[in-house]
């Protein structure tokens, strides 16, 4: 009698588009997980707090939360089609290696991540999500998009900038770019169940 070994597992790299240093992680998650239990794995693993608006985008078709009092403008345009993500699993939207779709935070700052299925793996009893690599830290939520984000990071290294002591506060003086602190990451992991 041939041995169980357990469900088949996805491992993805997402990537920050418009990053450099590339700000990136690597995780394994079950192929059956939906793409709304998938958006709260990604939201831990690049350590954004949830606080805006996502959705998955791959070819003409988004993949969100279906909002009853708003018309997103994208939904407006008819080459596109817009489904719910809780009806959507990985499986169903990266069906082998190499494929990719893309996954867009906070519409306002427009944080767009690369999503790449590297990976498809049959693992006995590998915990399911976690995080196996990355590097460097998430940029503060609301910091004006990836222009921003450097543009205050520069102001960080410039005393003599008149926005410094301003900008300083607002980061916090704990805030390191080249962070990437893998056991934190799979601590939150650790309170999404079936993933």
């Amino acid at each position: 009698m041939a041995k169980d070994k357990g469900p088949i597992i996805y491992q993805l790299k997402i990537t920050l588009s418009r990053s450099k240093p590339t700000i990136w992680r690597r995780f394994l998650v079950k192929s059956e997980i939906n793409l709304y239990k998938l958006h709260s794995v990604i939201q831990i693993v690049m350590g954004w707090t949830n606080s805006h608006m996502h959705h998955f985008r791959k070819d003409n078709v988004f993949y969100g939360t279906p909002h009853p009092d708003m018309e997103l403008g994208w939904a407006l345009n008819s080459k596109f089609k817009t489904v719910d993500e809780e009806k959507y699993k990985i499986n169903e939207v990266l069906t082998r290696p190499k494929m990719k779709i893309q996954y867009e935070y906070d519409f306002g700052d427009s944080w767009w991540h690369e999503l790449v299925l590297e990976k498809i793996l049959e693992r006995e009893g590998k915990p399911t999500p976690i995080c196996v690599e990355g590097a460097m830290a998430c940029p503060p939520e609301d910091c004006g998009s990836p222009g921003g984000y450097y543009t205050m990071l520069e102001t960080m290294e410039n005393p003599e900038d008149p926005e410094y002591d301003e900008i300083c506060d607002w980061m916090g003086d704990e805030f390191d770019p080249e962070e990437f602190n893998i056991e934190e990451i799979n601590k939150g992991l650790k309170r999404i169940k079936n993933a």
